[in-house]
């Protein structure tokens, strides 16, 4: 059992670690928190840390669901998690903005900047929940939710250690560092992408030509 919660636990983390990028989200943080206080700003990485955890957990219990409503098959959902992904991952290697020039200038001017923008859409937003819903298609019994769920609350706790003590990063690396650094997540997670995109492809391939012989 413990095997099987560790396992789920570590895929599950190891695949949200690279689109939620919790690293990315430190220079963000401390230019919408640069006029608080420190106590403030450790209270505001606490409620993002726990904002993506009942995020990210209602997806995954949900996902299957969601996936049935919509009837949207694992496959498309692959490939359209891929397309948003790909397009987050463009803007980091391109060095754009993950927000707006106005979406930046209302979330300087509000007080609590836990849910929006920084849980949803910077951390927790369409790529993650995709990944998230695409892991939720996949789990089978208890162990497997469990262990997922440990793996979710693994990435919140990384992000809030990455809030709480990424000042002597922002400082150590500069904007010009920040940015290399982003540059290097971007590479990585356009990977993977574009082997999301790809395998929700094939299979989608495979399915039609499937059912063409199987016709014919």
């Amino acid at each position: 059992m413990w095997q099987t919660l560790l396992s789920y636990a570590a895929g599950t983390v190891v695949a949200l670690f690279p689109i939620a990028n919790p690293i990315g989200a430190i220079p963000i943080f401390y230019s919408l928190t640069e006029q608080d206080s420190p106590p403030y700003r450790h209270a505001q990485a606490r409620a993002v840390a726990l904002n993506v955890l009942w995020v990210l957990a209602l997806f995954l219990f949900a996902g299957r669901e969601i996936l049935g409503f919509f009837g949207i098959s694992l496959d498309v959902l692959r490939i359209a998690g891929g397309l948003l992904v790909a397009h987050t991952a463009w803007q980091m290697v391109t060095v754009r903005q993950r927000l707006t020039d106005l979406e930046h200038e209302e979330a300087i001017d509000k007080e609590d900047i836990s849910f929006t923008p920084m849980a949803v859409p910077l951390v927790s937003g369409p790529g993650a929940i995709g990944i998230v819903i695409s892991i939720s298609a996949r789990l089978s019994d208890w162990a497997s939710y469990v262990g997922s769920l440990m793996g979710v609350a693994l990435l919140a706790i990384s992000l809030y250690f990455c809030l709480t003590l990424g000042e002597p990063l922002v400082k150590a690396l500069g904007r010009n560092g920040l940015g290399a650094l982003n540059r290097v997540f971007g590479f990585f997670i356009l990977a993977i992408a574009v082997q999301f995109i790809s395998e929700g492809s094939l299979n989608l391939l495979r399915e039609a030509l499937g059912e063409l012989f199987h016709q014919t």
